[in-house]
């Protein structure tokens, strides 16, 4: 089965405003991306799931469109939020002291399947924090590593949320421009290969408890790749390192993982990337990169069938 994710981070705020909804209405907005996603038989392809992470004003209109169109025609279709908290509700425990957070309980009564954790925004932030406290963490090797750790502990134990409470998680990994170094590829792939055996020993630990009732994929996103003007991995790049996180997974933890290429799947790299066998779907963001920037439906189904093609 294929997975295509798509993250549709600040559609909930009008471009007027600065973000990137083209409508004055997000929610009207949201509705018309279900309906056209369905009506463009999105949500039945032979062998590929379509996931819709989005920000949590969006989930509840999103997921009442989708639940007027008769199953049929869903039922490849899912919603995920994007992240939740590394505590959670529970009966007889904390009754949801988190505010500002979004705790598994809330995604999952919402509706949420799916919840993306440790996508690059979040691993960034959540690192800054930390060199807030101490900047050296941002220079010095040795308190690198450490925040790293710490990073990857918390996302940990935000994955474990999201699978106790009856969610599907993808899981994002990747490396910096300075994590990865320089020189040749084959002089950086040491480097790469510690950064994201470091990050998949701690992200992961735990959660093959929750398999096969729940899925667990990887999202890899080379973090020095993402952003305007950056030069994408060509398909040497993706296939060494997706090949080499399916194998730690399965040594560290015994199981097989699907691992999608998160670097932003679209138009011009479809056929590229599903010609990758170790490469098992993709995560998009956007579909039109000049102004204005937006994401479309039917440019969706293009990207789909251009991955398949290969």
């Amino acid at each position: 089965m294929r997975e295509i994710f798509v993250n549709l981070k600040r559609f909930d705020v009008p471009k007027a405003m600065g973000g990137l909804c083209l409508t004055e209405n997000p929610q009207a907005w949201i509705e018309e991306i279900i309906e056209k996603t369905v009506s463009l038989g999105l949500g039945k392809l032979d062998g590929v799931n379509v996931t819709y992470t989005i920000p949590d004003a969006l989930i509840l209109p999103a997921i009442a469109k989708l639940k007027s169109f008769p199953a049929e025609k869903t039922k490849n279709l899912a919603i995920g939020n994007q992240s939740v908290f590394r505590q959670d509700i529970a009966p007889g425990g904390n009754f949801g002291a988190f505010t500002s957070n979004t705790p598994a309980a809330a995604a999952k009564n919402m509706g949420c399947s799916w919840s993306l954790i440790g996508h690059s925004e979040e691993r960034k932030d959540k690192f800054e924090m930390l060199a807030r406290f101490e900047p050296c963490v941002a220079t010095d090797s040795v308190l690198m590593g450490k925040a790293n750790a710490a990073v990857s502990q918390m996302l940990n134990e935000q994955s474990l949320c999201a699978l106790k409470r009856g969610m599907n998680v993808i899981f994002c990994i990747g490396e910096t421009a300075e994590e990865r170094g320089e020189g040749t590829f084959e002089e950086q792939k040491p480097r790469i290969e510690a950064v994201l055996k470091a990050q998949l020993e701690i992200g992961l630990k735990g959660v093959a408890e929750f398999l096969p009732q729940r899925k667990i994929v990887l999202g890899y996103e080379p973090r020095w790749a993402i952003g305007p003007g950056k030069t994408p991995p060509g398909a040497e790049y993706i296939a060494y390192v997706s090949a080499f996180a399916k194998q730690t997974v399965k040594k560290l933890y015994g199981f097989d993982i699907p691992v999608v290429y998160g670097g932003g799947l679209k138009a011009e790299n479809a056929k590229m990337i599903g010609g990758i066998k170790s490469i098992d779907g993709g995560l998009v963001a956007l579909t039109k990169f000049t102004d204005p920037i937006a994401f479309q439906p039917e440019d969706l189904k293009v990207i789909i069938e251009t991955y398949l093609s290969a």
